[in-house]
Formats: structure tokens, C-alpha cells, sequence
């Protein structure tokens, strides 16, 4: 799964980073970021594949809230902060969003937790980027949902996973789908089902370590600083999150 990202970069950077997409005129996340312990429920700039005033279809900068929300439910709705590859095209949640609505989501790491104990209560975290330092997108998926009490439409996404690389299947089964940037166009594109891109991504070009846990640490996204990325002892006592 994938349930905390952090972006290390301000946010003019992270888009310049990414300056294949265009910025939507009304994207303003400017005072958000770095964020170095996002959670869902919280607005992140993605890239769709969007109709500009000319008429051309092209990569777009967007707001979106993590937790996807299909345009069809009605509430009390739980959104979705991942969804699964071999799922996508046949859950009802999924598929319509990922035959026609799908996005990149740009970030520079993402946190995992590694269960500590047969009951799954103590867990270490670990921080996971790319070796090379640099940011990278994830596979995702979206939908507009209307707010039925306030008529507000909001544009939300789920990343999607597939199952851990060798390095991920240390501590989990599950990791984000990471793009390589040569299949950004095609994960945007028209394609319904491009189910050839949702595979583990090469462990050597990755690298993980522990950071600190518990309330303290990357447990709470209160604690939003760069020191959450400091590495810690992960044999140090184990703290509950």
C-alpha cells in the first residue's frame, strides 16, 4: 500500500521538475509545499491529459484531494487512497477511472511501515526514494465527485500498487506503481487497459531507510519537518503508531 508521500521540493520546483505538463490557471498549492509527511485527505498537484483553451490536448498541472471518490457515490462514502492493480478494470470503484481518468502523481519518496511483531502493533517506518534523489511520479487514477450539501465539485485520486520489488518485499507485499518517465504519455493517453506498466519497479534504482516512529516521528502528519527523514537505529525499541 501507500498511505504518506513526502515532496522535499517547493512547489515551483516540483513543477519545473515535471515541465512537460502546463500549470491549470487555477492551480495554487504554492504554500503547501515541501510537505514532508503528506496524508490523504490533503490537496496535491497531479498531471491529467486536459482540453487548453485552444483546443489542444495536453499533460496539465491540477489540484486534487488524495481519496478517491467516484463520481457516483453518495455519502457516507469512504475514499480510496490506493487501488490495486489487478483490480482496476473490474471494480466498479476503479474501472471507469482507470479506462479514462488516469494521472501521474509526482513526489520525491513515500513512507512504508515493517510490522515488528506477530500482532502488527509495533512497526518500523521506512523512508523510499530513488537512488538518484530526484522525484518521480506514481501511477494514479481520478474522478470529480459533487458535494451533494454544497454543490462543490472536487477532484480526487487513489495511487495504485502492485506488488513489492525485492527491496519493498522486505518490509511489505504491496508498493506504489512507479512510472518510468518514458511511459508518462502512455499512462496519460487513450489507452484503456495499459496493464503492462503496473509491475514492480527495479530495486536498484531505489533505496530505503528506517526513520523514526511513533507520535514523534512520521507516525502523526502533524510532524511535518525535514528531520522525519533523518535515519534512525531500527534495532532502537519499537514505538506503536
Amino acid at each position: 500500500m501507500c498511505g504518506r508521500v513526502f515532496v522535499k521540493s517547493d512547489f515551483e520546483t516540483l513543477l519545473r521538475n515535471f515541465s512537460f505538463a502546463r500549470r491549470a490557471d487555477d492551480l495554487n498549492l504554492g504554500n503547501q509545499f515541501p510537505r514532508y509527511n503528506g496524508a490523504p485527505s490533503l490537496d496535491y498537484p497531479v498531471i491529467i491529459k486536459e482540453e487548453d483553451r485552444a483546443g489542444k490536448v495536453g499533460p496539465v498541472f491540477v489540484s486534487a484531494r488524495w481519496g478517491l471518490i467516484p463520481g457516483w457515490a453518495k455519502p457516507p462514502f469512504r475514499p480510496m487512497v490506493n487501488a490495486r492493480s489487478d483490480t482496476l478494470s473490474s471494480k466498479a470503484t476503479f474501472r471507469a477511472a482507470y479506462r479514462s481518468r488516469r494521472c501521474l502523481v509526482p513526489i520525491d519518496g513515500y513512507f512504508e511501515w515493517k510490522g515488528l511483531d506477530p500482532a502488527g502493533k509495533n512497526k518500523q517506518p521506512y523512508a523510499i526514494a530513488m537512488k538518484s534523489g530526484g522525484p518521480f511520479a506514481l501511477a494514479g487514477i481520478w474522478e470529480m465527485w459533487r458535494n451533494p450539501e454544497t454543490d462543490e465539485r472536487i477532484r480526487t485520486f487513489a495511487i495504485v500498487t502492485c506488488d513489492a520489488n525485492e527491496m519493498m518485499a522486505e518490509i511489505h507485499d504491496r508498493m506504489p506503481v512507479i512510472l518510468h518517465r518514458e511511459d508518462y504519455d502512455r499512462w496519460l493517453s487513450d489507452e484503456a487497459d495499459p496493464d503492462d506498466l503496473m509491475v514492480p519497479y527495479p530495486s536498484e534504482e531505489m533505496v530505503m531507510w528506517p526513520v523514526q516512529p511513533g507520535k514523534s516521528g512520521v507516525g502523526s502528519y502533524k510532524n511535518d519537518r525535514p528531520d522525519i527523514l533523518d535515519e534512525v537505529d531500527p534495532d532502537a525499541e519499537p514505538s506503536l503508531i
